[in-house]
């Protein structure tokens, strides 16, 4: 079918605000898994505290013990050594707890990570790909025109990858490490808050540095998806295509683009690379000077008295390392924000892209067609602004055979996909036994036509499978009837495991015949009403076009067929032919009726006949 403009999934611009909100919604709607992963994270976080507050205290009980003047030491939680332990005991009642509490922290750990995995894997990844997999199937023809295959399946796949990571690598990360950096604040002012202060100052620099870095790796992250698009489409065309390409003996150069391609997607990583080589040392800097300003202050408390060493300056170094390193890890976070919010507009895109054709509310589930189809004063373009077929009116009566004659361009493709609705027509309507296609149940109604197309898809699967995709429940003995009408049982009972014969990717082990008469018996199988047949000669050599032809006819009878050929062989047989050219309906009659008055369909009709007698005669 003709190409519809060049445009994205949807014409919506996400802002930040918005895309954060539905993320948000995204991690509300499994808020009890998040809850767990984030309840996991708080305990593993004070069991951390409790264990360098009891390694403060063992610091403090050595140090009184060799020197008796100093400070007695502070027990955590009020608890008192009995009275008989000596520092020894204590010491070593200290360090069998901060073991027990390692332990501890590490099977936390262990569940917090389990419990995060299978929230980000287990649920919202699955659920991603259903729903977006489950809108492709809904969108209408005109998505998939205008979106290369590579696009959609980086959407499919990294997009939705990238777009979970907002709710592991921002949400349950950033609120752990909020929760960290309050714990960790008030257990330093507790200790000393004019020290916890000064240590602190860095951070509002090092805000100001992730914000920066933050709005800048946004749009790097952006265009390296779009080169990864690329990229991908550059492969999947050249392995589709490879007869083409050695054929043409256009392998270099098919090499040479790819490396391109894969230079661009790496010169722009590098680029993104570039930006967080410095901003990740740039926070690891910042974090160090609060280092530099403990050392300084906090030493010459020590020495003037006004703070412990253990359970005073050890701790507080200790916290002071856990709340930087948490800071510091607001780049790894920045960097997810980034990461996940270029990925989640790209699968909001689709998701959010309108469905063109769908079910009007009370949409009518018909009963079996008899297959009287007419359309009236029917306009349709794939751009509303540049119509491809205008006005067109006609009826086709139950069991005819229309025949759709006309020169590329001319709106043939168009018209058949209005039929089983593919698109709606701008104005005008189609009626299919008196009813307007937009009352009637989309699926109800298209389960009622067969397709077969000019050229086929079969899938990686059986043959009874591939005759049966329309009907997966269809016994064998119907899978065995509807290719005997297609003239397909004799070659399928000839291959090597009859109808349970694995096909090749796209039925690559058949012959064009071959592969036109299965998919002739998955169009019949459905015994529809209404047969549609897209050129399914137009690839194929004369015998072979021989042979579908006979079968096409047997399929025909009794069926509303309508059929476009550019070969008369099919389309002499009408009953009733439509001559279309720039979207318009010139002609109308029998294939006798046409070849009376001048046009293209006697043209062709007297350049075939030539051709044919000039080829008669050399094998003569």
């Amino acid at each position: 079918m003709p190409d519809a403009p060049n445009h994205q999934p949807n014409d919506r611009r996400y802002s930040t605000g918005e895309l954060v909100r539905r993320l948000l919604a995204l991690a509300w709607q499994f808020r009890g898994e998040c809850l767990l992963s984030l309840i996991l994270s708080v305990l593993v976080l004070l069991l951390g505290l409790a264990g360098l507050q009891m390694l403060g205290v063992v610091i403090d009980v050595i140090r009184h013990a060799l020197d008796p003047a100093s400070g007695a030491p502070v027990y955590p939680l009020g608890w008192i050594p009995p009275a008989r332990w000596t520092p020894l005991n204590v010491v070593l009642a200290l360090s069998l707890a901060i073991v027990a509490q390692a332990l501890l922290r590490a099977v936390l750990t262990y569940a917090y990570n389990m419990a995060t995995l299978r929230l980000t894997q287990v649920k919202i990844v699955p659920d991603m790909r259903d729903q977006l997999y489950a809108k492709l199937q809904r969108l209408s023809f005109r998505f998939f025109e205008v979106n290369g295959t590579s696009s959609i399946f980086n959407r499919l796949t990294g997009d939705v990858q990238n777009t979970r990571a907002f709710v592991d690598g921002v949400i349950l990360q950033g609120l752990n490490m909020l929760i960290t950096l309050v714990a960790y604040f008030v257990f330093m002012w507790r200790i000393h808050p004019a020290l916890t202060v000064a240590c602190l100052s860095v951070t509002i620099p090092l805000a100001w540095v992730t914000h920066y870095y933050s709005n800048r790796l946004r749009p790097g992250y952006l265009k390296n998806r779009e080169l990864s698009d690329s990229l991908v489409q550059q492969f999947s065309e050249s392995v589709l295509g490879i007869q083409t390409v050695k054929g043409f003996a256009a392998e270099s150069d098919r090499i040479r683009r790819f490396e391109a391609g894969n230079e661009a997607v790496s010169a722009q990583q590098q680029k993104i690379f570039w930006d967080l080589s410095i901003f990740t040392p740039a926070t690891q800097v910042l974090s160090q000077l609060s280092l530099v300003i403990l050392f300084a202050y906090g030493g010459w408390l020590y020495v003037e008295g006004h703070i412990p060493l253990g359970g005073g300056l050890v701790v507080f170094a200790g916290l002071l390392q856990q709340f930087t390193g948490q800071v510091a890890n607001l780049s790894t976070i920045a960097n997810s924000v980034q990461l996940s919010l270029t990925a989640a507009r790209r699968v909001f895109e689709v998701l959010d892209t309108p469905v063109e054709v769908q079910n009007k509310p009370g949409a009518i589930s018909p009963a079996r067609l008899t297959g009287g189809m007419v359309f009236e004063r029917v306009t349709f373009g794939y751009d509303p602004e540049s119509p491809v077929l205008h006005e067109l009116s006609f009826e086709a009566k139950p069991g005819q055979v229309i025949g759709i004659f006309g020169m590329t361009g001319a709106g043939k493709s168009s018209l058949l996909s209005l039929i089983p609705r593919f698109y709606d027509p701008q104005r005008g309507r189609i009626l299919a036994d008196g009813k307007e296609l937009r009352d009637l149940d989309l699926d109800a109604y298209r389960r009622q036509i067969g397709i077969v197309y000019q050229e086929s898809f079969l899938f990686s699967n059986t043959v009874a499978a591939n005759i049966a995709f329309g009907s997966p429940h269809a016994t064998q003995q119907q899978i065995e009837q509807a290719a005997k009408a297609a003239s397909a049982h004799e070659f399928i009972v000839a291959m090597s495991k009859g109808y349970q014969t694995v096909l090749g990717e796209s039925g690559v082990d058949l012959s064009g015949g071959q592969r036109q008469r299965l998919a002739l018996a998955r169009a019949l199988l459905l015994q529809p009403p209404i047969l549609i047949l897209d050129d399914p000669t137009a690839s194929v050599d004369s015998k072979t076009e021989h042979e579908i032809v006979s079968a096409l006819r047997q399929a025909m009878a009794g069926r509303t067929t309508f059929v476009v050929a550019n070969r008369l062989s099919l389309l002499r047989r009408a009953d009733r032919i439509l001559v279309l050219e720039a979207g318009r309906l010139i002609q109308t009659g029998t294939h006798a009726e046409i070849m009376r008055v001048p046009g293209p369909y006697r043209d062709a009709a007297m350049l075939q006949f030539t051709d044919l007698a000039g080829e008669q005669g050399r094998l003569a």
